[in-house]
């Protein structure tokens, strides 16, 4: 999986996260039959669900997208795949451009070190995720962390068949986002190259700087740093601090607009949705002090902040245009909000739809 010239060994970063990660949840094997089986089936049913509240559809004769069912080291070989697809090409791009290129033991020093954190990184993600649609590097594949979703649910006290059709509507409309939207994978990966080409680090900056973030991490765990800029000192130029507020607000959008659907299918669909909206917006916050700190290095305050955000913005729309005027964000990468729009989305109206924002 990892090239001689790779920023990062993911295959030591699989081999450390397996090593560190914690087991799941007890089951039997009865249970654990039982559980895929359910994750498989709540998918099927959250298609039409999904179809029916949002008006979209997959395009007719395109990649019928694979639901995967896994536990936490599949997870986190998905998650290494998935993000060497996305990094290696970055770290080859920038090592062309480059007069003198470091000699293989360097690169591999250099590369064993990132492994071994992002490993840690993985590791601590892997009990937390619960399924995710990859758009990179699979092809499009729908994994549902089955481990994860049984000690979220059983931890909450909810119902556990209203919990798993829960979090496959969420799931869901991420992979209807993509499959009936065929230009926003490609516009997503357009802009990944042009943050690439505003890049003017070499790769062993890139690299080093990568290992500070990683390594405030393991500092943050000691309880030494607390003010660590996380991910974002990844990111110096103005230029790609332009790229990155675009694809924070399609990602906010995209987050956003599957938080929608899982609130907005209704108890007739999950008899329980109010309670468990409650109780996992609890489970969000992080309750301990390391896992807070955690999540602002790793960017998962972010994350949070793209949910809330994205939410506000198409339930703003859609009260003021209705779902057929929201999905005109869905026409071509000209609709897609700005990140300035995301908290007014009556900015977005007059912009798009081209009159004043008037509540329907």
């Amino acid at each position: 999986m990892s090239s001689a010239s790779s920023m990062v060994d993911w295959d030591l970063a699989g081999r450390t996260a397996r090593t560190l990660m914690s087991a799941g949840p007890s089951t039997t094997r009865e249970e654990a039959t039982g559980v895929v089986r359910d994750l498989h089936e709540a998918a099927a049913v959250a298609v039409d669900h999904v179809e029916q509240l949002t008006g979209l559809r997959a395009v007719a004769g395109g990649p019928v997208p694979e639901v995967v069912v896994v536990d936490r080291p599949g997870w986190v070989d998905a998650n290494t795949r998935g993000m060497a697809a996305l990094l290696d090409p970055l770290v080859e791009a920038l090592t062309a451009r480059q007069d003198s290129r470091p000699g293989p033991i360097a690169t591999a020093i250099g590369s064993r070190a990132t492994g071994v954190q992002a490993g840690g990184l993985l590791a601590f993600l892997s009990s937390r995720v619960l399924g995710q649609y990859e758009v990179f590097g699979s092809g499009g594949r729908l994994l549902l962390v089955a481990p994860n979703i049984v000690a979220t649910e059983r931890k909450l006290g909810v119902d556990p068949a209203d919990f798993r059709l829960w979090v496959c509507l969420h799931e869901v409309t991420h992979q209807l986002q993509f499959t009936g939207v065929p230009w926003l994978q490609g516009h997503l990966e357009a802009e990944i190259a042009r943050f690439v080409e505003a890049t003017d680090l070499t790769a062993d900056v890139l690299r080093e700087r990568l290992q500070d973030v990683l390594r405030s991490v393991t500092d943050a765990v000691r309880g030494t740093d607390g003010d660590s800029e996380g991910l974002m000192a990844l990111v110096r130029d103005p230029e790609q601090r332009a790229v990155l507020d675009r694809v924070t607000a399609v990602m906010s959008l995209v987050e956003g607009h599957a938080e929608y659907v899982m609130d907005g299918v209704g108890p007739d669909v999950v008899p329980s949705v109010v309670t468990l909206r409650k109780r996992f917006a609890q489970r969000r916050k992080g309750r301990g002090p390391l896992d807070r700190v955690l999540r602002r290095l790793l960017g998962l305050e972010q994350k949070m902040k793209q949910y809330a955000e994205g939410r506000v913005f198409v339930g703003g729309v859609i009260d003021l245009v209705g779902m057929e005027g929201f999905n005109r964000v869905w026409e071509g990468p000209e609709n897609l909000p700005r990140i300035e729009e995301l908290t007014a989305p009556e900015r977005w109206v007059e912009r798009v739809h081209g009159r004043p924002a008037i509540p329907a």
